[in-house]
């Protein structure tokens, strides 16, 4: 028989090379080709998101424990780096109700200072994970951890505007779930009955536009009116004109943030998860875009753009930075054809501060409430909760490890946790696709005169009996393998392991392998692997099975050809 070349099989694939991971997909767009009528586009686009932006923006900054600006600048700032040297044709880059609980409990155990300088680090750390090219890990996160960290979010969110929806009066509101509902209900006596007006008003017109006309920027027109009538009626409630001063119309001059060495290696903890989080909320935002279009992005290209604009975001004195999934999805609903739309959303933001930063003094902080309980409940992923309860208990069990973590400790704990979960449930899934079968045919009787003397012999040869393992042959499934072979009852002169169904080993299913071949051979049998691929067995050659304890064959007949040219009894003293 002809054996096939060890290169035959193999998948070529050609390694893609440092321009083509990092190229920005806005010097893609201009190569193919950018006209008028794409501009056109891009600039109504950009007008609708930054329509959307402008209201969130600060909101997401005052939910955070930062002045309203501080969103605005991310998304100015922020959203053009994103944009230019991002992977996305689509992305929009801009602060996200996700990072809320982190931001606000940084800012608050490290001072406004300390969280610009985590961003700052964050970013390093985001360039580094690009640069490597490690973006891909970032996406194996399990899907009930993203399902059920979202979730989380959004009560925390819910949960963080209850004092403005009502106009609570609170001395301190702590950042931690638990207390600070504890904190609201200890000063339910000062709720303000003009703020819950402002709030309902606000959440019934919102919601409302959107039934009735789903195209016109619902909190845009919430807000304003809010702030007309906060003016005109010079309603009693709390503006961000009044906690905060206003918004300033330029952006500030970029400056480092003032924090010791010591305090930026105390940072490293919370950067790190920004960094991570922001990843995970990118790529997924980003993913979400080539859904909706058919586009693919560079995900290493993205972070390390992710990475760039929180750098650039912080020294200006905004939030963090990262893709906004509501955001992205509005720009390519409203027609988007390049990165551009992403660039002039920011230079829009830009112009609203410029022209309408005296008027956003009148916004109510409870119409700012209001959006962002809106965009809370938009969060909740409920169908895919539902589905995940509904048909898998153990993703049932991580999604919501991860959300009761995340509420009751921090995000950082709760995504951990979930993705450890979440691993450990897959191994054990794995582990259980692992077979081991004891191959031999069995015929009638009426046709075993139709088969070949030579299939008889080997149908019915005691002597040579063949094991296929199928499955992911991995530490997780070492121990069920083991014992499967184990109760092998007698020995025959020959043992055939069939790992063509193997599409991966590891070190500890080579080490059992290894003892399982070592006892074989003391008993006088003769081992063959067939069908291992290159990485298989190289892992085995290098855990001690090599060539000296067994034959590698190509298959089955290649190993049974072997063992009648080269009899048992010719071996002597090999097997013993």
């Amino acid at each position: 028989m002809n054996a096939m070349p060890p290169s035959s099989g193999r998948k070529i694939v050609a390694a893609e090379s440092f321009a083509d991971l990092f190229t920005p997909k806005l010097v893609t767009v201009f190569r193919e080709g950018y006209g008028a009528r794409d501009f056109r586009a891009d600039v109504i686009a950009g007008l609708t998101v930054a329509i959307v932006a402008l209201p969130l923006s600060m909101a997401i900054a005052i939910a955070s424990g930062a002045p309203p600006q501080a969103g605005l600048f991310a998304a100015a700032v922020g959203g053009i780096v994103v944009s230019v040297l991002g992977g996305s044709r689509f992305q929009i880059g801009g602060p996200a109700g996700a990072f809320i609980v982190l931001v606000a409990s940084t800012i608050e155990k490290f001072g406004y200072s300390g969280f610009l300088a985590a961003t700052i680090l964050a970013g390093a750390f985001l360039l580094l994970i690009g640069y490597l090219r490690l973006g891909t890990y970032i996406k194996y996160i399990p899907h009930s951890v993203a399902v059920g960290f979202t979730a989380s979010i959004a009560l925390i969110i819910f949960a963080s505007q209850l004092h403005e929806l009502f106009g609570l009066k609170l001395a301190h509101e702590p950042a931690e779930f638990i207390p600070k509902v504890q904190a609201l209900w200890a000063a339910r006596d000062s709720a303000n009955i003009q703020a819950v007006g402002v709030a309902g008003t606000c959440l019934a017109l919102i919601i409302g536009l959107h039934i009735i006309a789903p195209r016109l920027p619902g909190f845009l027109i919430a807000v304003t009116l809010a702030a007309a009538a906060t003016y005109f009626f010079s309603l009693p409630v709390e503006t961000v004109g009044t906690r905060f001063g206003g918004v300033p119309r330029m952006l500030p001059a970029p400056s480092l943030p003032n924090v010791s060495v010591s305090d930026w290696l105390g940072l490293i903890p919370a950067a790190m998860a920004i960094a991570v989080l922001g990843g995970i909320e990118s790529l997924l935002s980003a993913v979400v875009a080539d859904g909706m279009t058919g586009r693919r992005h560079r995900s290493n290209c993205e972070l390390t753009a992710q990475g760039w604009a929180n750098i650039a975001s912080a020294l200006f004195g905004g939030l963090c930075v990262t893709g906004a999934i509501a955001r992205t999805a509005t720009n390519i609903r409203a027609g988007a054809r390049s990165p551009i739309a992403g660039v002039l959303h920011s230079v829009f933001l830009l112009g609203f501060m410029l022209l309408a930063a005296p008027l956003a003094g009148y916004i109510p902080l409870a119409a700012l409430a209001a959006v962002l309980v809106i965009v809370s409940w938009n969060m909740i992923e409920r169908d895919q909760i539902a589905t995940i309860i509904k048909y898998d208990s153990g993703e049932t069990v991580v999604l919501f490890t991860t959300a009761i973590l995340t509420v009751a400790h921090d995000i950082t704990l709760g995504i951990a946790a979930g993705v450890t979960l979440g691993s450990l449930i897959f191994m054990h899934r794995m582990a259980r696709i692992v077979a081991v079968e004891k191959q031999e045919a069995i015929l009638d009787d009426d046709m075993v005169d139709e088969v070949e003397t030579e299939q008889r012999e080997r149908i019915r040869d005691p002597d040579f009996v063949v094991y296929r393992i199928s499955g992911p042959f991995f530490f997780g499934a070492v121990s069920m393998v083991a014992a499967a072979l184990d109760q092998i009852g007698r020995r025959p002169k020959a043992f055939v392991l069939d790992l063509t169904r193997v599409p991966l080993a590891d070190g500890a299913a080579a080490h059992a392998l290894h003892g399982f071949v070592e006892r074989e051979r003391r008993r006088g049998v003769r081992l063959y692997v067939s069908g291992a691929s290159r990485e298989v067995r190289r892992v085995l050659v290098a855990h001690g099975v090599n060539s000296r304890l067994v034959h590698f064959s190509l298959d089955e007949d290649e190993a049974r050809d072997h063992f009648r040219a080269h009899p048992i009894e010719a071996e002597g003293a090999e097997a013993s």
